[in-house]
């Protein structure tokens, strides 16, 4: 079996674990993003996309256990802010952090760290611990990251239209679509 096909069943038996059913077609479209970094699966995601439109976005983010997505922000497009996301966990926990000062939580607080060697491209110093049930809506243009807690996570995503090709990352060894 290939390692690909390692990470797609380990994303498979997570959403089982937390109780969300796909169908076949849906299980056949997992993404696993890499971002293109020499350290996946510590840093990356697995994701599906359900519906995807210029009106609106849904889907299912997975997250490994202490898996970190990289740091990044959706700009303006077409005359759009850009994209809106609200996260909104199902299963396990993760730390969402966010270009917000006025979130309580900073780094030094919690238990979970950037990947090693990447420090630099990590700016977001605060952050919200998101459980399940509880949400947090990420503003158009806002600078996050994101990491699982010690037994993974999924994160139901609900968002304008995603644009994955514009994200910016501030690590510029990330390529979003690789």
């Amino acid at each position: 079996m290939s390692h690909t096909n390692d990470y797609l069943q380990r994303t498979l038996n997570i959403l089982q674990q937390a109780a969300i059913l796909l169908t076949e077609d849906e299980q056949q479209r997992i993404e696993i993003a890499t971002f293109g970094l020499p350290d996946y699966p510590a840093s990356g995601l697995q994701l599906l996309t359900y519906v995807n439109s210029p009106r609106y976005c849904a889907k299912e983010l997975v997250l490994f256990p202490g898996q970190t997505c990289p740091e990044h922000l959706h700009p303006p497009f077409e005359g759009t802010p850009g994209k809106q996301e609200t996260f909104r966990c199902r299963w396990g926990e993760v730390y969402l952090f966010v270009d917000d000062t006025t979130l309580t939580q900073k780094e030094a607080d919690m238990a979970c760290r950037v990947p090693e060697g990447s420090e630099a491209w990590y700016t977001c110093t605060h952050y919200v611990l998101l459980r399940p049930g509880e949400q947090y809506t990420i503003a158009p243009g806002t600078r996050h990251w994101f990491q699982a807690g010690e037994s993974g996570a999924v994160v139901s995503e609900f968002s304008s239209e995603s644009r994955d090709e514009l994200d910016i990352f501030t690590d510029p060894r990330v390529n979003r679509l690789a």
